[in-house]
């Protein structure tokens, strides 16, 4: 038990920098690459990763400070506080069912894919976490009943893997980087939700014609709709709600220009690495698995350098704050995840083809799904981190996150415990 323990902290503490480009080169060998080839790939996907990385900490580092001055701006008196995804991680790998998580999930893996049941290869271990963070509620929440927890975390691996393969050709064709699919448990959650607004707006008139893309604001706005300039735009605009008429408006109006640049490159460098790895895979399936297809399953990460991502997580950060407000019954004051809004709509952008009105529209429905759904776990999270030791912020009673607010993860348990009893 306590060397399993190791072996899981040892692999969460490299984090997909490291594990990502070993797990590469292992499968580039496995799919008979040139050993120079698997490592130049392995490498060149390490690097984007990195380069993501810090176009992330430099996304969210630019942003955080500004969320925070326009939280104490809405003077917001809420009981639950967003601590972000650290509480639920520290759930996630805290109990019994976090120590084994890793090992159980890979071969769940493998048993679907020799079983035909998925076409996802999940080689992003650190996102198992959310996985774990089910099963671990679950567990917790049933008496601790270990089969319990460890049925509700594969299930929930199993319907992310599902929807990563349903997804996976608009993915792979919207940013153009073949062979992958995003089975993270966490996006894939907002999936269902795009596909019941897509079947909603697409039944309005006028509405459902509505197609805004950057392509289509650059045709119409010149300079204005190049991202560097919309970025910049709404940067200024962030800054001058959150500081005023300071120097701070404008540096986070050009971090937020740089960002629009830097990102697409980033992703490009996925592209150049990926590209010898789904050959290499194409090319092992027609020979030994009669043209079996399988997809690498990567972080949902990837998908936050589109323009209409960052754009709409950037336009979400006051909307989530006066839905918190608005919102009846809500707990949830965001704070540590309010920053990070891109990631809740990563997975929109792919799916509605760029399309920056419907982004926005479904990314607002669905960060009322997450103030709702972060809500109802704040009580029981609450409890479970102060028995796990979790450290609390000063002057919060009840914490959650918003990136707990996993509407997937939130009816697995609950059925985990009306079943049980608990």
């Amino acid at each position: 038990m306590n060397t399993i323990i190791t072996i899981t902290n040892f692999i969460t503490s490299l984090g997909s920098t490291v594990m990502l480009p070993i797990i590469i080169l292992i499968l580039g060998l496995i799919l008979k690459m040139k050993l120079s080839k698997a490592i130049v790939s392995a490498l060149t996907i390490g690097v984007g990763f990195v380069g993501l990385g810090l176009i992330i900490n430099l996304l969210v580092g630019a942003l955080d400070p500004a969320t925070k001055i326009l939280i104490d701006k809405f003077k917001l008196n809420l009981v639950a506080l967003d601590v972000g995804w650290p509480v639920g991680s520290a759930i996630a790998f805290g109990t019994t069912i976090g120590a084994f998580i890793i090992p159980i999930i890979f071969l769940f893996n493998i048993i679907l894919l020799s079983l035909k049941l998925t076409k996802t290869l999940d080689v992003d271990i650190w996102n198992y976490w959310h996985f774990a963070f089910s099963g671990s509620i679950a567990y917790l929440w049933s008496g601790n009943n270990l089969i319990v927890g460890i049925v509700v975390a594969l299930i929930h691996c199993f319907i992310s893997f599902k929807i990563a393969d349903i997804t996976a050709s608009k993915v792979q064709d919207f940013f153009n980087i073949p062979g992958i699919s995003i089975p993270q448990g966490f996006a894939t959650t907002t999936v269902p939700i795009v596909f019941i607004l897509d079947k909603i707006i697409d039944r309005i008139p006028v509405i459902k014609d509505i197609n805004i893309n950057i392509e289509s604001i650059q045709k119409r706005f010149g300079i204005l709709g190049l991202p560097l300039v919309m970025g910049t735009i709404i940067g200024l605009i962030l800054g001058l709600l959150s500081y005023g008429f300071k120097k701070d408006s404008l540096n986070l109006a050009i971090q937020m220009g740089a960002i629009m640049v830097l990102c697409p490159r980033i992703i490009s460098i996925f592209m150049e690495g990926f590209a010898p790895v789904s050959e290499a895979a194409r090319e092992f399936m027609q020979k030994r698995f009669k043209n079996q297809e399988f997809n690498i399953g990567l972080d949902s990460a990837i998908m936050i350098g589109h323009t209409t991502t960052i754009l709409v997580g950037a336009i979400l950060i006051p909307i989530t704050l006066i839905l918190s407000f608005i919102l009846p019954g809500n707990k949830v004051l965001p704070f540590a995840d309010l920053a990070s809004t891109a990631f809740f709509v990563a997975f929109v952008t792919p799916l509605v083809k760029g399309n920056f009105f419907r982004t926005l529209i479904y990314g607002i429905v669905i960060m009322i799904v997450v103030l709702y759904v972060s809500s109802g776990f704040a009580e029981g999270l609450t409890t479970i981190a102060k028995n796990i030791g979790y450290e609390f912020p000063a002057n919060s009673s009840m914490i959650t996150g918003l990136s707990e607010g996993n509407w997937i993860a939130y009816i697995l348990t609950n059925i985990a415990r009306l079943i049980t009893g608990n």
